[in-house]
């Protein structure tokens, strides 16, 4: 088997080499075509039948905004809260719209100090608190003839349904009630039916003389103390008389200075010489008296006015007032007399102010020394509450009820003295007290 393999192995090998002589050259490998050359192709430009009108859309240019009549808006102050100051209790209400912005406030997020509302009025939409003086985180201060007792009014607003944004900002309100330290307790109701002798004693020596700002309609006290340049100032002179007989008032000098002390400069005397109302008269001003609505009052217009030089629009008045019995005929000493086109006394007797005129005034309508760019008077601080200036029997003091909210001090007044007149022409008692008022007069506004 071995030898047959070896003999077809040298058989193999000896026709390969056979094969090799009758083909002395390899074969060439096959050629295939080349491909053909790129050409560029000849271009030839497109022509339409119709020409093309489509062009590339502009960018729209921005319109200019119109002008809109829009202004700022800016808060005010709301008055919504208004406080009563009784004998032992402050009485506070707050509207649920504290801000003025249409939206209620949740009454859980204000408080009196430490105290809640105790109650609420669904009708009106107010919050009430009540506090005794000495409660609810209150504080007591001193100073000058009032007790002072000072609540804080806090507003802490929560979020809103359980979001973290809220519609209104922390406030606190600053409340005060004052009392005066010093006033007269009344023991009428244990009064006897008959009247004391000493009573009618006290109310024949000791009267009550007032200066009153009034409103426009001079049927209210005016809560403002604030006017402008060119501002008529109501003013009202009062005897208070209680059991006394029917007396009447006059005013018969007044004086108006850049502070209390009616002897300090610069002052101008608007009303002097037993009741010659000269402003009228100095500068021609339409300050006036007007005609008595009863004997016990007298009511005068002064035209406001600054002292020139002055940065303070704060000036004082200072009347010297008197009161003789109504049955008292009017004489140079006891009238009323304003300058209207001459003088006349609201009476209707010009021969009383015949005096007037025996001063030196020169033309009507000239410059009067100290005052500023002609005007007229009033004075004290600006203050709210009740308000008016009280002098003589009891000293001065605010008038109504316990307390007032943001009561300020008027001017000491004096006490009111007795004088007995010439008895070998007609006996006339009289009395006599000096009070102090005053305003803030400020620039008139230009639109």
């Amino acid at each position: 088997m071995m030898k047959c393999t070896a003999v077809c192995l040298v058989a193999l090998s000896l026709l390969g080499s056979l094969c090799d002589a009758q083909w002395p050259q390899k074969p060439s490998k096959p050629s295939y075509p080349q491909a053909e050359s790129k050409q560029q192709p000849q271009q030839s430009k497109q022509e339409f039948e119709k020409p093309l009108t489509w062009t590339y859309p502009q960018v729209p240019e921005p319109q200019p905004k119109p002008d809109v009549p829009f202004e700022l808006r800016y808060p005010v102050p709301a008055a919504t809260v208004a406080v009563e100051c009784r004998e032992s209790v402050a009485h506070v209400e707050v509207k649920k719209d504290m801000f003025g912005i249409g939206q209620f406030i949740n009454p859980n997020d204000l408080t009196l100090g430490t105290c809640g509302a105790v109650a609420e009025d669904n009708a009106a939409h107010v919050l009430i608190f009540e506090a005794q003086l000495h409660d609810c985180g209150s504080t007591l201060a001193m100073g000058g003839e009032y007790f002072v007792y000072t609540f804080t009014l806090n507003y802490n607003p929560q979020s809103l349904g359980g979001s973290p944004v809220v519609r209104t900002s922390q406030a606190a309100v600053i409340v005060e009630c004052h009392y005066p330290r010093k006033h007269n307790v009344s023991s009428l109701p244990i009064d006897p039916l008959w009247i004391p002798f000493s009573a009618v004693k006290i109310a024949e020596e000791f009267l009550s003389f007032t200066l009153t700002l009034m409103t426009d309609d001079w049927q209210f006290e005016r809560p403002s103390y604030q006017y402008f340049l060119g501002d008529m100032i109501n003013i009202e002179a009062t005897v208070k008389q209680y059991f006394h007989a029917p007396l009447r008032v006059y005013v018969d000098n007044c004086v108006a200075t850049l502070t209390t002390d009616a002897l300090s400069n610069p002052r101008y005397a608007f009303i002097e010489n037993h009741g010659c109302f000269v402003d009228a008269r100095i500068t021609g001003s339409a300050s006036k008296f007007l005609a008595r609505s009863a004997e016990y009052k007298l009511q005068f217009q002064l035209e406001a006015f600054r002292f020139q030089g002055a940065d303070s629009g704060i000036i004082y008045i200072t009347c010297h007032l008197k009161a003789t019995l109504a049955a008292y005929q009017y004489d140079n000493e006891h009238r009323a007399c304003s300058y209207i086109n001459g003088w006349r006394e609201v009476s209707g007797t010009p021969s009383v102010c015949d005096s007037c005129e025996s001063a030196n005034f020169g033309p009507v309508g000239g410059s009067a020394g100290a005052i500023a760019s002609g005007i007229s008077t009033a004075a004290a601080q600006g203050v709210s509450g009740s308000g008016s200036s009280t002098g003589g029997y009891g000293g001065g003091s605010s008038t109504g009820g316990y307390g007032g909210g943001y009561v300020g001090h008027f001017g000491k007044p004096s006490n009111p003295g007795r004088k007995i007149r010439d008895l070998s022409k007609q006996e006339a008692f009289e009395w006599e007290g000096i009070v102090t008022v005053g305003v803030n007069i400020e620039d008139k506004m230009e639109a």
